[in-house]
């Protein structure tokens, strides 16, 4: 394990894999460094490009400064790339996009390019109703310390099948996930609202816009809406893939776009 320390002081946890350009890679929610998938996503983007990949504040060995904010996140991603060398490629998936997406807007110079795979904004008034309800729904569990609940009812919410959420207590990262809970605010606060168009268009690195074919109709609608505001940006649908998409089928698409 490697460390650093983000402008606030927080230690940030960072694994790195593989050589070539350096790649920032930020996960979504309930995901950390060394969650069997995440490391898997790490060991095959690191076929082509020096991998950095860390615990996002609050989850495993990272720290969690409060209060939380955008901005701070924003500062973690910046202690990243300067633990790279001081520029950086940069990829998000989920709520990770939308950090990448923000960390293009305010780290210029330092943000090569940036890739987004479903970035999670909701898409519409609608979708924003029901997501605050969600939300309400999982912090008040957090706050009752029912971690296990907040998950779960986080992730069905999200449209992860029923039958697979119930069976989550049976995997063995589950306990980890539970203990990850109190950061599902974090990546709510990140993705309640539209997409930000009039930031985005503000964009000035290259940007990928990715999104899986049998995703979300909402998260296609997201891209689209991002695509058409930001400069120039190239909008990639993964076919046969989902939110969970797979790190084989996504590199060649990154290798294209970054190299």
């Amino acid at each position: 394990m490697n460390s650093t320390q983000s402008k606030d002081g927080t230690t940030i946890a960072y694994d790195v894999y593989g050589s070539g350009p350096a790649l920032i890679y930020i996960t979504g929610a309930s995901c950390y460094r060394t969650f069997k998938p995440i490391v898997e996503d790490a060991k095959v983007f690191s076929r082509s490009f020096t991998v950095y990949n860390y615990d996002r504040r609050g989850r495993g060995d990272s720290g969690n400064t409060l209060p939380y904010s955008l901005e701070r996140e924003i500062e973690d991603i910046e202690a990243m790339i300067d633990a790279a060398g001081g520029t950086a490629y940069v990829y998000g998936h989920s709520s990770g996009a939308v950090l990448a997406l923000e960390a293009a807007l305010r780290l210029r110079g330092k943000v090569r390019k940036v890739a987004l795979y479903d970035a999670s904004y909701v898409h519409d008034e609608k979708e924003k109703v029901e997501y605050r309800q969600l939300s309400q729904t999982v912090q008040k569990l957090l706050d009752d310390g029912k971690n296990a609940g907040a998950m779960r009812t986080f992730l069905k919410g999200i449209g992860m099948p029923s039958a697979f959420v119930w069976l989550l207590p049976l995997f063995p990262g589950w306990k980890k996930m539970k203990a990850l809970a109190p950061t599902l605010a974090y990546d709510i606060a990140l993705t309640q609202d539209l997409p930000p168009i009039e930031r985005a268009a503000k964009v000035t690195v290259p940007t990928l816009i990715g999104v899986g074919e049998k995703s979300p109709v909402g998260l296609h609608d997201v891209a689209r809406q991002l695509a058409k505001a930001i400069p120039n940006a190239k909008h990639s649908q993964l076919t046969g893939q989902n939110h969970m998409v797979s790190a084989k089928k996504l590199l060649p698409l990154l290798s294209d776009f970054f190299r």
